[in-house]
C-alpha cells in the first residue's frame, strides 16, 4: 500500500515539477529518497511518469503535430517553418548518447549526489544563458535553423545527467545559440512528447526483465496521477517558463540543493 501512495505522491511532483527547468528526474529522486522508494524497478518507474506528464504537452501542442505530420507526408520542407526534420535533428545527439551510457547513467547517476551537483552545474548553465548576450535570429519556433535544432539537440544530452533538466539544458542550449526564450521554450516541449516516448519505450524494454505486474501497477498510477496534475499546470507553468528570468530558477536549485545537502545527507 506504501508503494501507491509513494506512486501518487512522486506522481504529483512529476506533473508539477515538468514543465521547469528544475529537473522532475531530480526531484523524483531526492523525493524517492526521502520516501524510501527505491531500487532498480524505480529508476524505469521515474522514467515512465515523466511520459505521462509530457502527454499533456501532445494535448496542447497537437495541431502543431498535426501540421508537422501532414507536411511530412506530402514531403513539404520548404516553407520556413518547424517541421519533423528540426525534430529528427533535436532527438539524436540524446538518442546516441543514451544508447551508449544507459548503464553508466543508471548505476551511477541516480543518485541523490550527482543530483545535488548537476542541480547546481545547471543552475550555473541557466545564469550563464540568461545572461550572456547574443543576438535574437529566431523569435518564433518557425524561425528556428536547422543547425539551431542541432545545437539545442546537443545540449539537450546533458538532461541524461538527472538533476540537470531536459527544458533546462535545452533553453539554455536555446538562448545561446540566438533563439528567444519563448521560442526556445516551445521548441523544448515540443520535442518532449517524441524523447520522453522513445526512452520509455527503450527503458522498459531494458528493464523488461526485472519488472513485475507490482510495478508495471505503479507505472500506471504515477503515470496516471503525473498526467492529471500536468493537465492543471501545464498552462500556466509554460507561461511561465517564457517569461520570467532564469536567474529564478537557478537560485530555487541552489537552495533545494543546500537545504537536501544540509538536512537530509549529513
Amino acid at each position: 500500500m506504501q508503494d501507491f501512495i509513494n506512486a501518487i505522491i512522486l506522481g504529483i511532483v512529476e506533473g508539477l515539477t515538468e514543465f521547469l527547468p528544475v529537473s522532475s528526474t531530480g526531484h523524483l529522486i531526492l523525493t524517492g529518497d526521502l520516501l524510501g522508494f527505491d531500487g532498480e524497478a524505480k529508476k524505469t518507474f521515474m522514467i515512465v511518469i515523466q511520459l505521462g506528464a509530457v502527454m499533456a504537452v501532445l494535448l496542447l501542442y497537437w495541431k502543431r503535430y498535426m501540421s508537422m505530420l501532414k507536411d511530412m507526408v506530402k514531403l513539404d520542407f520548404k516553407k520556413k517553418k518547424l517541421n519533423v526534420i528540426h525534430m529528427i535533428l533535436a532527438m539524436i545527439p540524446a538518442l546516441i548518447v543514451y544508447l551508449l551510457f544507459n548503464d553508466f547513467i543508471k548505476s551511477v547517476l541516480f543518485g541523490s549526489g550527482p543530483v545535488l551537483i548537476s542541480l547546481v552545474v545547471g543552475g550555473i548553465l541557466l545564469i550563464i544563458a540568461a545572461r550572456v548576450k547574443r543576438k535574437i535570429t529566431a523569435e518564433e519556433t518557425d524561425d528556428i535553423t536547422y543547425k539551431q535544432a542541432l545545437g539545442i539537440g546537443l545540449f539537450q544530452c546533458l538532461a541524461l545527467w538527472p538533476g540537470f533538466s531536459r527544458s533546462g539544458s535545452t533553453i539554455s542550449g536555446g538562448l545561446l545559440l540566438g533563439t528567444s526564450q519563448k521560442a526556445a521554450a516551445d521548441f523544448t516541449f515540443m520535442i518532449s512528447v517524441p524523447v520522453m516516448l522513445g526512452a520509455t519505450v527503450l527503458d522498459l524494454y531494458d528493464s523488461r526483465d526485472m519488472l513485475t505486474s507490482d510495478d508495471l501497477l505503479l507505472f500506471l498510477i504515477g503515470f496516471i496521477a503525473a498526467f492529471v496534475v500536468a493537465m492543471v499546470a501545464v498552462v500556466t507553468f509554460l507561461n511561465l517558463i517564457k517569461k520570467l528570468r532564469l536567474e529564478w530558477f537557478a537560485i530555487y536549485r541552489f537552495v533545494i540543493a543546500i537545504l537536501f545537502y544540509l538536512f537530509v545527507m549529513r
